[in-house]
């Protein structure tokens, strides 16, 4: 009968229509998929306590300001962050000089997007173990005391921990040959490179500038026993690179809103300050690919670069 058949048709509205908000509902808590998640990384540079606690706050701020959900996702060593960001696994990275030139180079279309207000003239610092007798070096033509010496670097694709310094001991006569076993070491990073001399295992050691001081600031390094002998001229060092399909994957204009969000971090706010403290830094500025011309030379010329 028609008007039995009312209340029935009302029924099966209503749960068509509690299904269809519980489908929309299922849909707006999903995760987003892989496109929809922009994968920061960086050189692992430093601690990963340090680096994790970095890059998290970051990863924060950027998916406030950018309205996307941001992950950062560590890598193993540096030749991995270069092969991560060829391949398309992380999408925005802090590179060195040098690693930035060589991701560059893999990923055509890459671009540099920023960097920090100390990246645009950047130094090394030569460090000594007191038991070496080594002291400090007023001109570059006194760094030939460093032949037969025990030297330490970072990573070998570090532009601050061996490439430029590796450059300026060239530059002064001083060949890798020339070296205590005939070869330098390598650390692993700018910290174990202050460990390494602090304990006495390398006479010398080369490290990023802003390193050392940090380690010093915060009680990490025994000055009583290793110090800075030498500071190298300036260079340009650390940036931002942007993988090429973001404005494809997240609308149009999406990478000009990741340079104005990096360069829109200010220490007026509470997570602004702590990350531009962890990165050692007032202020991020804008930066180019034409500006890195000097480190893709120098990478050329020690054999980094092919």
């Amino acid at each position: 009968m028609p008007g039995r058949e009312q209340p029935a048709v009302k029924v099966a509205g209503l749960i068509t229509g509690v299904a269809l908000a519980a489908t929309m509902s299922s849909c707006s808590s999903a995760p987003p998929s892989a496109d929809q998640v922009l994968r920061i990384g960086a050189i692992p540079d430093q601690n990963p306590e340090k680096l994790n606690r970095l890059y998290g706050s970051l990863s924060d701020e950027l998916s406030d300001s950018l309205n996307v959900a941001v992950r950062y996702v560590p890598v193993s060593n540096y030749a991995a962050a270069v092969s991560a960001f060829r391949s398309g696994s992380l999408d925005l990275v802090w590179f060195g000089g040098l690693t930035g030139v060589q991701a560059r180079l893999q990923t055509p279309g890459a671009m540099v997007l920023a960097q920090r207000d100390i990246d645009a003239k950047f130094t090394s610092v030569f460090i000594a173990n007191g038991a070496s007798g080594l002291r400090p070096i007023t001109s570059a033509d006194q760094l030939v005391q460093l032949k037969g010496r025990r030297l330490a670097f970072g990573s070998e694709s570090s532009t601050s921990g061996r490439l430029m310094p590796q450059y300026f001991l060239g530059e002064s006569g001083v060949t890798m040959a020339d070296l205590a076993g005939g070869a330098p070491g390598f650390s692993g990073s700018h910290d174990a490179t202050i460990a390494v001399v602090e304990s006495g295992a390398y006479e010398v050691g080369a490290l990023n500038e802003q390193v050392w001081r940090s380690n010093v600031d915060e009680g990490r390094v025994d000055t009583d026993k290793v110090a800075v002998i030498w500071r190298t001229a300036p260079y340009v060092d650390y940036h931002w690179v942007a993988r090429p399909d973001l404005d494809a994957r997240f609308g149009k204009g999406f990478t000009d809103r990741v340079q104005s969000s990096l360069l829109s971090l200010t220490p007026a706010t509470e997570r602004g300050a702590l990350v531009l403290e962890l990165f050692g830094a007032k202020r991020f500025i804008p930066a180019q690919n034409e500006a890195y011309a000097k480190i893709e030379a120098v990478g050329r010329q020690l054999g980094k670069i092919r």
